[in-house]
């Protein structure tokens, strides 16, 4: 049939594939076809497998998924789904709107990321969510509160946690909310599964900031949700997760994609310098407290031995004895860490909690978790390890003495 230019330009297309890419497609389309009603009728009452909407979901973006589900899962025994999200915050939103109702309570770690705790505050707790927080390496506190309040419905941790490194036991902690049929929700983003594999210690869900160590290279934002739960992930999950509109988009993912193929590398060195650079930090006269589980003088070092058998992955945090004038005085004269408000890039980055990502939680609070006006957090990079020593050397070694 004849048709003019217009419809020339905006119908069809020849595809001209004739083997499987190496590397995976990014399929940037809203939407995916039907043959016919037929077809679309099967589809939509899930009668047979296939993508309607990228909203609901997409090939690359499933496939992404599914790797990092496998990633969490290798050498467990588990068998568990996932999903790509947004953002790292916004799994952790859904997995909460999905988990708990009004009237309930969260039990959270005392110490975390302050947008987590913020989250908590400011968006399940008006939504009528009771927040108690407590330190979860208390284990009869934990269970005592367990005891106590039968409104807990949930147990969220990080461990190692941010951003001062405090180790929590996943397992003692899955063994007492199991005892309580209470669920239990860990962090996984500074270890990522090359490190630590909180399955394999019966927790129920697992969430990332896939922008960190999973990608790698500071170039997208998502988050992922895995769970051994897979019904209710293909059920209150991806609902949640397609009428919020908090999906992951195509490019996102393919970006993951590609940094999860060095993963292992990464986390190997990333591991092995954060250590040389903690050892150096905690000899150092400018420095007090070291956070780094990987020093056997930290308090969590036994348990992190344990919970992470291939390293102790690449965040650190340290605080200046002088306090801001020193931090200042640091941050002027470092020359390999970008002054950056992440982790988890090849790069070296370096932040000052107080003054960013815990700005929005009360001063006293955050002094409680160990978050001073003296504290850096950084992020080790992959580069020569000599490097990095003479340059954090050196920007110690100008902190004038007089400073207070």
């Amino acid at each position: 049939m004849s048709q003019g230019f217009s419809t020339t330009c905006l119908h069809g297309f020849k595809d001209f594939t004739t083997n499987k890419a190496h590397v995976l497609p990014i399929f940037a389309s809203s939407s995916f076809m039907f043959d016919d009603l037929d077809h679309g009728i099967s589809i939509f009452t899930k009668k047979e497998p296939g993508h309607v909407y990228s909203r609901y979901n997409n090939p690359t973006i499933q496939t992404v998924a599914d790797k990092i589900a496998q990633l969490e899962t290798l050498g467990t025994g588990v068998e568990a789904s996932a999903f790509l999200t947004s953002s790292g915050m916004s799994a952790i939103y859904i997995v909460m709107q999905s988990l708990l109702k009004p009237g309930d309570t969260l039990l959270a770690q005392k110490k975390l990321y302050g947008g987590t705790t913020e989250l908590f505050q400011k968006s399940l707790a008006p939504n009528g969510i009771h927040i108690l927080s407590m330190d979860l390496s208390n284990l009869e506190a934990v269970e005592q509160a367990l005891k106590n309040d039968k409104g807990i419905k949930a147990i969220y941790l990080e461990t190692p946690s941010n951003p001062t490194l405090d180790i929590v036991d996943i397992g003692a902690i899955a063994r007492i909310a199991q005892t309580f049929n209470v669920q239990t929700v860990v962090d996984n983003t500074f270890p990522t599964p090359y490190l630590q594999q909180p399955f394999l210690y019966g927790v129920d869900h697992i969430i990332h900031s896939t922008t960190k160590y999973l990608n790698g290279h500071g170039n997208s934002i998502a988050g992922a949700i895995v769970s051994r739960h897979t019904e209710w992930m293909q059920t209150t999950v991806w609902t949640q997760l397609k009428l919020i509109g908090a999906t992951c988009n195509p490019f996102d993912a393919w970006l993951l994609y590609n940094g999860l193929k060095t993963l292992a590398l990464r986390m190997d060195r990333h591991s092995s310098n954060a250590l040389a650079v903690a050892a150096l930090l905690e000899s150092h006269p400018e420095v007090g407290n070291v956070y780094y589980p990987g020093l056997k003088s930290n308090k969590g070092h036994d348990i992190a031995s344990v919970q992470m058998p291939r390293g102790f992955g690449g965040m650190l945090s340290f605080e200046l004895t002088r306090n801001l004038p020193a931090v200042k005085s640091f941050l002027k004269n470092i020359r390999l860490a970008t002054q950056a408000p992440t982790l988890g890039d090849v790069d070296t980055l370096i932040m000052h909690p107080a003054t960013s990502s815990h700005l929005n939680i009360a001063e006293e609070d955050r002094i409680k978790e160990g978050v001073t006006d003296g504290l850096l957090r950084m992020s080790i990079g992959v580069e020569d390890t000599n490097d990095l020593l003479k340059d954090i050397q050196q920007a110690l070694d100008k902190i004038n003495p007089s400073l207070s």
